[in-house]
């Protein structure tokens, strides 16, 4: 059945249910833009996985007439996965000076620089796209240039929030702009997307000032080296140990590609200020006097090639733990780096650091809106209908509950998962169908996709070992003979090898003189199968068995 005139389908193709891989699709008479293109860090499952990205089999098989893309800001989980967009698809890029930037450095690697139009819009100014006019507002978020947009279509007004907070007294001034929502609210607003991050904390988000407080005073107070490890795109907490080390009459000595490449580009657009002189290279980091060092470095998440990872494993070429040090992490584990951020913290403890972390003093403050200021923000603009973005299922849910104690009917409240197609016009507001929104694994180094059937296959040799046989088949003979090799990886401990492949060489012999079969493809199979079996009985674990059979003349 044919979408009827007018009708507002939102799509998500990911960012709902998990931590990572943005992006929105608003889409009306045909015509769509797409709101952000982020990455997904891989989980310790995702073998050989770099980078996860959303699925642009929907876009791929010509639905929709793909106008844009619109970037609310920087970070990753927003911008990271854009260069795989653009090189299918031949669309406009609208965003932020800032983003535009770190955006820029992303093409150039992918090799894009001269084929994508991006161009930057300032709070405030709009554009037409199609059936779309677009305009971007000021949030404060944990990155400077973050912007929500505000969607005029002809089925309705859309609010699309980005990651946002509401901070009275944020570092790099600026503010969620509450007037212009308000005003739009007033208008009317037909669907509210909303960051659902911190939907179930309780009270509001503390301002980025506490922080600089507790950071000036770790500077003010340190012995020896402070190191100090945050998000490269954290621009406003870089600002913040700037502006203590020129207090204190400290130099600074920045590691990691990421943190130097975002530290460059936010100088050079004047979103960082700080003199030439207060930064040193690596020849003068090492003897200028430990009291007067700083050192900012990658590695906020436990990431194992990053800087302070190294530092703390002691392998860094050229840094490594000395007596006074203190290590500063200026941010929280993201979901599933928990287990990598605690043992970087212990190894930098056993190596005689003294390590502060948000547990134990408040060196970090969240980016993301919690209950009271999404609350703020629900009533100041008084959504038709509102789908809960940005978060893991339960965050969702919690955001939805929210909006419903706030009096919204709960049939205009819709949780939604990645692919659902929500449709809006003004007979109906249903989930009208689900399109397909895979997970898409990239292989960096190759800078290609990873089949997920190739993910399956390295998560079973990885928990159970794989074992291989081979075998001679005598043409001559017609008869198989017995084993000429026998190897195992990732199964048997050495000391148990020599008995247990002997006791694999006496069950596949015996195997073979009951086997009438000549067909070496079936009786590859065959011997995998009943292999498999024998060591399950054998040893009580099952590894992955590979036979070959080698014909001789």
């Amino acid at each position: 059945m044919p979408t009827p005139a007018n009708t507002l389908r939102t799509i998500p193709l990911g960012g709902l249910g998990n931590i990572g891989r943005n992006m929105m699709l608003y889409e009306v008479n045909g015509e769509s833009i797409a709101v952000d293109c982020g990455l997904m860090f891989p989980e310790d499952e995702h073998l050989g996985v770099d980078i996860i990205i959303p699925d642009f089999s929907y876009l791929r098989e010509a639905k929709t007439d793909l106008k844009a893309l619109f970037l609310t800001h920087g970070h990753e989980d927003h911008i990271g996965a854009a260069a795989y967009l653009l090189r299918e698809f031949n669309i406009p890029v609208f965003c932020t000076k800032l983003t535009r930037g770190l955006v820029q450095v992303k093409l150039q690697e992918h090799h894009l620089a001269n084929e994508v139009s991006i161009q930057s819009l300032d709070p405030g100014s709009d554009i037409d796209i199609g059936n779309f006019n677009i305009e971007f507002f000021q949030v404060s978020h944990s990155i400077p240039d973050s912007a929500g947009l505000i969607i005029r279509t002809d089925a309705g007004t859309v609010i699309h929030t980005g990651d946002f907070k509401i901070d009275h007294t944020p570092i790099m001034g600026q503010h969620t702009d509450l007037n212009r929502l308000a005003e739009v609210g007033n208008e009317g607003v037909v669907l509210l997307c909303a960051d659902s991050t911190y939907a179930e904390i309780d009270g509001y988000t503390p301002s980025e000032t506490l922080v600089a407080e507790r950071l000036e005073n770790a500077v003010a107070n340190a012995s020896g080296r402070i190191i100090m490890t945050t998000f490269a795109s954290l621009i406003s907490r870089i600002q913040i140990i700037i502006d203590a080390a020129i207090k204190f009459d400290k130099r600074i000595f920045v590691t990691g590609r990421s943190m130097e490449k975002n530290i460059q580009i936010s100088r050079d657009l004047g979103y960082i200020s700080a003199p030439d002189q207060v930064f040193m290279s690596r020849k003068e980091m090492r003897t200028y006097p430990s009291h007067k060092t700083i050192i900012i470095c990658t590695g906020s998440q436990g990431e194992p090639n990053a800087a302070l990872s190294r530092i703390a494993r002691g392998n860094h070429q050229y840094i490594e733990i000395q007596e006074g040090d203190t290590v500063i992490l200026s941010s929280n584990p993201v979901p599933g780096n928990e287990k990598s951020v605690s043992k970087n913290i212990n190894m930098l403890f056993e190596a005689g650091a003294d390590v502060i972390y948000n547990q134990i003093d408040n060196v970090h403050v969240r980016g993301h809106a919690a209950k009271e200021e999404l609350k703020i923000i629900h009533r100041i603009i008084k959504p038709q209908n509102f789908v809960p973005i940005h978060g893991e299922f339960r965050h969702l849910v919690h955001h939805a509950q929210l909006a419903i104690n706030l009096g919204m009917d709960p049939e205009n409240v819709f949780v939604l998962e990645d692919g659902d197609v929500l449709e809006i016009n003004e007979e109906y507001a249903e989930i009208a169908e689900h399109v397909a929104t895979d997970y898409i694994y990239i292989d960096q180094f190759g800078n290609s996709e990873i089949n997920e059937t190739i993910i399956h296959e390295r998560q079973k040799l990885a928990d159970k070992g794989v074992l291989m046989i081979t075998f001679f088949f005598n043409e001559n003979t017609k008869s198989f003979e017995v084993p000429i090799s026998i190897s195992s990886y990732g199964f048997i401990q050495p000391e148990d090898e020599a008995s247990i492949y002997e006791d694999i060489k006496t069950f596949s012999n015996t195997l073979l003189e009951d086997t009438k079969n000549t067909n070496i493809e079936q009786t590859q199979k065959t011997i995998e199968k009943k292999l498999s079996q024998y060591l399950f009985e054998l040893t009580r674990r099952k590894p992955i068995v590979r036979a070959k059979i080698l014909t001789q003349y």
